[in-house]
């Protein structure tokens, strides 16, 4: 692996989506309060949006032009038209907003609503929430499995995964994890999760959620995310400043790239 190129976008970068058609990145800058659209092509800065407040976790449609930023202080969810790349509307969640997803057919947006210990699920057409379901202690980030039947949420305080039918609203297990967990990426069949105190990977099996191992990572693991064909997993590694490449097979660390000051890569950032 190597660096290819590199983007100053300022406002200190947190979280990352992609367009349905990859060929776009949007980025949340919370110290600038902005979202940053880049070309993901030539990786130059195209527009930028004052949204205001604190601008954490995004999300991209899988059809429509739009994207998701959830205000971490406002306790709402923004939708950013990306064609007039303006604000077009708000969606009250719970208690600060973390990370999002939407499902694969595009018609639920889920919030992890860190501070309500719960997420929040909203119909995407009408733009309303239908309601929640209670997690473990401080869910922050959310993944969506590719048929769109459960979600996972990585809970910071309680040190575990909570998994979630989404269509029956209720929650079908735990998994627990290391220090702190982050973020949830699926591969194989198996879920990996990045415990950010313990600087560990946790994997577990998607399907009977029982724990199959511990991997040593680095300092403080973030973002991660699978690739499409699910043959690597990639993590930010927040404290040494390097991207990991995971083989979810073998479970071995098998690349590792040094990157930009604290990288954090939190939502889809594989193109």
């Amino acid at each position: 692996m190597k660096e290819t190129g590199r983007t100053d976008v300022g406002g200190k970068p947190a979280g990352v989506a992609l367009s349905a058609d990859k060929a776009t990145a949007y980025v949340t800058a919370p110290d600038s309060k902005e979202l940053i659209e880049i070309d993901a092509v030539s990786h130059a800065v195209k527009r930028r949006l004052v949204l205001g407040g604190a601008p954490l976790g995004i999300a991209a449609h899988p059809a429509l032009t739009e994207v998701y930023v959830a205000d971490w202080y406002a306790h709402k969810l923004i939708v950013v038209d990306t064609v007039k790349f303006a604000v077009a509307g708000e969606i009250a969640v719970g208690l600060s907003p973390s990370g999002l997803a939407v499902t694969p057919d595009g018609r639920l947006l889920l919030s992890a609503d860190r501070d309500s210990d719960a997420i929040s699920i909203i119909d995407v057409a009408s733009k309303t929430r239908l309601g929640t379901v209670a997690t473990g202690s401080r869910p922050f980030g959310i993944t969506i499995d590719k048929a769109g039947a459960r979600a996972f949420t990585a809970n910071v305080k309680s040190d575990d995964v909570t998994v979630i039918d989404i269509a029956a609203r209720t929650v079908v297990g735990k998994v627990p994890t290391g220090r702190r967990p982050y973020a949830v990426a699926l591969a194989q069949g198996r879920g990996f999760v990045t415990d950010q105190y313990g600087g560990t990977i946790t994997v577990f099996d998607q399907g009977t959620l029982a724990p199959i191992k511990r991997i040593d990572a680095c300092d403080h693991p973030e973002g991660i995310e699978a690739d499409a064909a699910e043959t690597n997993v990639y993590v930010a590694c927040w404290g040494d400043d390097v991207l990991l490449r995971i083989d979810p097979l073998s479970l071995k660390v098998t690349g590792k790239v040094p990157v930009g000051n604290g990288p954090r890569a939190f939502g889809k950032f594989i193109r």
